[in-house]
């Protein structure tokens, strides 16, 4: 994950906030209600968007949770990959080093076996 997708919903919460409070200040210029009538009214308004903001930040925590159980599942399996992977290498190497030949003249007839056994 990329550090822009973090800072992406902070700034779609501000932005939420920004358009409430523009929202708010458009409708109490244009109300036609009496103050105490509006100044009720934004306040359920406030409480209204208090409980979407909760909303939204709950799905969000839950989805990211998903994300990272999804990431330690294939982290767990990468990882696997590698070690068998490295195991593997190092019977290959363990095999290869015990065909080495003790005398130099067998070097020629070991090196004709493996390219053979590579070949095959």
């Amino acid at each position: 994950m990329s550090d822009n997708s973090d800072g992406g919903f902070g700034w779609f919460v501000f932005g939420f906030f920004l358009g409430g409070l523009i929202g708010a200040t458009v409708a109490l210029a244009y109300a036609p209600e009496k103050g105490e009538e509006t100044r009720e009214l934004l306040r359920e308004k406030g409480i209204e968007l208090q409980g979407q903001v909760q909303q939204v930040a709950g799905k969000a925590k839950e989805r990211l949770g998903e994300l990272r159980q999804q990431a330690e599942v294939q982290i767990g399996q990468v990882r696997q990959q590698v070690e068998q992977g490295v195991q593997a290498a190092r019977q290959y190497t363990e095999e290869l080093s015990g065909r080495l030949p003790s005398k130099p003249a067998d070097v020629e007839t070991v090196a004709e076996e493996i390219v053979d056994a590579a070949e095959s």
